[in-house]
């Protein structure tokens, strides 16, 4: 309990100096890794926080779960529209090539001829989050077509991701350290992608459908519709699991299901389900705080660093530049495009979800993955979340001081 106080305490200073905070790019985020660090450092630390439990875990998931969906419903349908062939390259051609760079960089790095486990290295550490850079995207020194594009893919990347995690998972527990029952790893894993699939258009469609009929008909007011939006996360992630199959799956194809239904919705319909993403990522934020004491507590493989300095930089920059060759952008947003690749949320939750995995069959792999995921989002709340300020200035100097940027592919 006194980490909930604690944490809550310390998202409530950073609320009352946000604004003074953000002129030296001390997000929300930063803000509470830092506490983390300082309150959970040392033998005997102020708070200790286990995310090691099945209760955490299912805690954790839930979390992704409520960040899924709203990144599906929250994705903007115009940007969608206009630059389609833009964020088809990024997500399509893009995503898989930095999935496989990911791959090839833990081969070399880490020599072991397990492929499943180096893959599931690179799920956990390519999946793409703004919030280490978000104050980036509500600066209008850039073009606002440059702000919906990086939006909107990494709204859809992490959920494009989520059954490629599953997968990797699979098999790096299958193949670990302690043998595994005979079956069909993948198999089962497939078919858990599925059960949630289901779940997840069981819940979307249908809600959204009702949503829409009730308040057209007055049936409901704003507040109501705010909690039914809400729910709808949260029920597809408990069917997806009573199903047997992923529920932060279940949740993302909810939200893609429930989105055409947002515009007849009231404006602030969006908004709840938001607010409450947003305070149990920050409440994770501050986990991960107490996750970058612990990985330097133990044997410290020195690969990691390197590993996570290529994710952030090679594994992201190259493929989306060899993506957008001939995509009519200009030199300048093709670079900032590839550079504004932050890992956030996502990562610490595939992260956990990989060691407490591997844990039982494979405690040395679940130990290198916590050390990857934590080096990587560390170091890119440095690169990202501490630049943003740097980018925008320099991105609209070079554009002639009104960010007007080169012109966007549709």
């Amino acid at each position: 309990m006194i980490a909930l106080v604690v944490s809550m305490g310390t998202l409530f200073a950073w609320a009352l100096v946000a604004g003074r905070l953000t002129r030296w790019s001390i997000t929300a985020p930063v803000a509470m890794t830092a506490a983390g660090v300082v309150l959970t450092v040392g033998p005997h630390p102020l708070v200790t926080v286990g995310v090691t439990t099945s209760d955490a875990e299912r805690a954790v998931e839930i979390i992704l779960a409520v960040l899924l969906f709203t990144d599906a419903t929250a994705v903007p349908k115009g940007v969608v529209r206009a630059h389609r062939r833009l964020l088809a390259r990024l997500l399509l051609v893009a995503l898989p090539l930095t999935v496989l760079a990911g791959v090839l960089v833990g081969g070399l790095l880490f020599p072991s001829g397990r492929w499943w486990l180096v893959a599931l290295f690179a799920a956990v550490t390519v999946a793409v989050d703004l919030a280490p850079a978000a104050e980036l995207i509500k600066d209008r020194r850039l073009p606002s077509w440059l702000r919906g594009v990086l939006t909107v893919e990494t709204g859809l990347n992490d959920g494009i991701l989520a059954p490629v995690f599953l997968f990797c998972l699979a098999g790096a527990e299958a193949y670990g350290d302690v043998p595994q029952p005979s079956g069909d790893p993948l198999g089962t894993a497939l078919d858990a992608v599925f059960r949630a699939v289901v779940a997840g258009v069981l819940v979307g469609w249908p809600g959204g459908l009702l949503l829409r009929r009730s308040w057209r008909a007055g049936w409901t007011p704003p507040a109501a519709v705010r909690l039914g939006v809400l729910a709808l996360p949260l029920a597809a992630y408990g069917l997806g699991i009573l199903l047997d199959g992923s529920g932060f799956v279940a949740a993302f194809v909810a939200g893609l299901c429930f989105a055409p239904e947002v515009r007849a919705l009231p404006p602030e319909s969006l908004h709840l389900v938001e607010d409450v993403g947003a305070l149990l990522s920050l409440a994770l934020w501050f986990v991960f705080g107490e996750l970058v004491t612990q990985a330097f507590t133990g044997d410290f493989d020195g690969r990691v660093v390197a590993y996570a300095a290529l994710s952030l930089t090679v594994v992201r920059v190259l493929p989306v530049l060899l993506a957008l060759i001939g995509s009519g952008l200009d030199r300048r947003d093709r670079l900032l495009l590839a550079w504004l690749g932050p890992r956030g949320m996502a990562t610490i939750v595939y992260g956990l979800l990989a060691f407490n995995g591997l844990a039982p069959v494979d405690p040395h792999a679940a130990d290198l993955v916590g050390q990857l995921m934590t080096m990587t989002v560390l170091m890119s709340l440095v690169l990202h979340g501490l630049t943003h300020g740097t980018l925008a200035a320099r991105y609209a100097r070079r554009a002639g001081g009104g960010g007007a940027g080169g012109g966007a592919a549709g």
